[in-house]
């Protein structure tokens, strides 16, 4: 099953993608694309409706990001070995956690915005992963119990503000417009191996990432287990699972957004985002 939210920022209603390619309306049946409907009992429910009785979302809609109520946005690097070696560095002994403020978070098509000051806006395609119910000190034999799907989201990132200025990358990951999630959560029944999944990031029609999440150092079992054990998980939260190999900072020489560039990316079976890079209208 897909989930999705839809409308105007900051105004979304949740609904699905049906199997006839129409997106339907959940309003009134579930509060949001979060909390506990995210839980196995939950995405049950859901599944039990017959989706060709729901109201048609006319075609054009925004789509908003795909999970409300995200408490936390986790996000791990140097995550794929051949992405390490592109940036020269070492693979870690354990992940790498850093986090990006939840206000970055937007919907899968709305545009890239490059903060005031920078000149190394950068795309990196992850896997995001949507927990579904609390998870605190779980093994990984359990971990994707925990788990209520995947999503597409593109962790843009200001490399200056991230590398060269003090402090940690906190302040280069988190600017506005820099998590779009979506377009849909699709949930882990229909994942059939979330560590054999081919990826994909254009900039303006020119391939530059083409990798696969077979490439991690650390699996989703094995990074919903390890975060847990510092922190509890709660449903909503998002993992984002680090990027292969082909980013801005990679490439000789460096490549990075400006205004104007347009950015697609995808995940099989996750679909794709489109992103439309401006300058910060502020």
């Amino acid at each position: 099953m897909k989930l999705l939210r839809h409308g105007l920022s900051g105004a979304e209603k949740p609904g699905l993608l049906h199997s006839d390619g129409t997106i339907r309306d959940l309003t009134g049946l579930v509060p949001d694309i979060g909390g506990h409907v995210l839980s196995d009992a939950g995405i049950a429910m859901l599944r039990g409706i017959d989706a060709s009785t729901l109201p048609v979302v006319p075609s054009g809609t925004r789509l908003g990001p795909c999970v409300a109520g995200t408490g936390k946005f986790i996000c791990i690097g140097l995550n794929y070995s051949d992405h390490a070696a592109e940036t020269g560095a070492t693979v870690p002994p354990e992940p790498i956690i850093f986090m990006k403020a939840t206000s970055a978070i937007c919907g899968p098509n709305d545009p890239i915005i490059i903060p005031r000051g920078s000149e190394k806006t950068d795309w990196e395609v992850e896997l995001a992963v949507i927990i579904g119910t609390r998870a605190k000190y779980v093994t990984e034999a359990e971990a994707l119990n925990h788990v209520a799907g995947y999503a597409v989201t593109n962790d843009v990132s200001e490399r200056a503000f991230q590398i060269e200025r003090s402090g940690q990358w906190t302040k280069g990951k988190s600017c506005d417009n820099f998590g779009q999630i979506g377009p849909w959560l699709v949930t882990r029944d229909e994942v059939a191996d979330p560590q054999d999944m081919p990826m994909w990031l254009t900039v303006n029609g020119k391939t530059y990432q083409n990798g696969s999440t077979k490439t991690m150092v650390y699996g989703v079992a094995h990074l919903v287990s390890y975060l847990s054990q510092f922190m509890t998980l709660h449903p909503g939260d998002v993992i984002s699972t680090g990027t292969p190999p082909g980013v801005g900072l990679g490439q000789k020489p460096p490549h990075y957004l400006k205004a104007g560039d347009v950015v697609e990316l995808g995940i099989s079976g996750l679909g794709q985002q489109r992103q439309d890079v401006i300058a910060d209208p502020e």
